[in-house]
């Protein structure tokens, strides 16, 4: 992958083998100089602030730089997928921003992914829709005061989640017009939903501020599946994107024996 960009490990679905604040460490050992996670603590928006210091510590400790935070996602991998356009989750994603803005604070962390959240049944869809921008208005005041920009990337999978394409997630964009709002571009869940990736980098490449990375199909690490994840990301550098693409995927057997994509592409 000789395209310049530099590699994040996403220590929420990597180096699982081992708890949660010893995975900067390892993902520091494996040779990532960056790491991004998924809301440490999914069953509360406001954690204790031992436990905050805990993780920072944990970051700080490794050498790493986190360049990647989702808020508050409620239930993500369950009936949720996010809080922003969730009406019960609403008040819990507001408490949850100025923690996140807290550690962003502490640990320079550029960019915080705000997950849209799932469709629920019986709740108008235009209701939703304008509750997440009022949350994501919110969200990207709150993190500009730290420099920081606010993600919105589209989801695959059999959820009701509305954002699909990248289309989707750019017309969010435009609807909300925060300027630190950015297109968060998952080249796994683009094309497990089928978008047209090679159109989409030509016409929204200036809005992706951030790269995630996985595999197609499969969500496995690079080299498992069919998507021309070098061919992706040299367009997208030559677009001019200089930030982090993380590696988002689930090992298809164990974390180190998964890095041999890193060392091909680092070498």
């Amino acid at each position: 992958m000789a395209h310049g960009l530099r590699y994040a490990a996403n220590c929420s679905l990597l180096f699982t083998e081992v708890p949660l604040l010893e995975r900067p460490e390892q993902a520091a050992a494996a040779g990532f100089g960056a790491v991004e996670f998924w809301w440490p603590w999914p069953d509360t928006a406001v954690p204790a602030d031992r436990d905050v210091d805990g993780f920072v510590t944990a970051i700080r400790d490794a050498g790493v730089d986190l360049v990647g935070l989702n808020f508050f996602a409620g239930q993500l991998t369950g009936p949720d997928c996010g809080a922003v356009s969730v009406p019960d989750l609403s008040a819990q994603f507001r408490e949850n921003v100025p923690v996140v803005v807290g550690i962003g604070e502490q640990l320079g962390v550029p960019a915080f992914n705000a997950l849209y959240g799932n469709r629920v049944d019986g709740v108008d869809p235009q209701a939703q829709d304008d509750l997440a921008a009022e949350n994501l208005r919110f969200a990207a005041g709150a993190v500009a005061a730290i420099g920081g920009t606010v993600l919105l990337e589209p989801v695959s999978g059999p959820k009701p989640y509305p954002l699909r394409t990248a289309a989707d997630v750019v017309a969010v964009l435009d609807r909300v017009g925060a300027p630190n709002l950015g297109f968060l571009c998952d080249l796994f869940h683009l094309a497990n939903n089928g978008d047209d990736i090679d159109a989409a980098l030509d016409t929204y490449a200036d809005r992706i501020a951030h790269v995630q990375i996985a595999d197609c199909p499969g969500r496995h690490e690079p080299g498992t599946g069919s998507l021309d994840l070098a061919g992706h990301l040299s367009r997208i550098a030559n677009s001019g994107y200089r930030g982090y693409v993380a590696a988002e995927y689930i090992p298809s057997t164990t974390t180190a024996e998964s890095l041999g994509w890193l060392t091909r592409a680092t070498a």
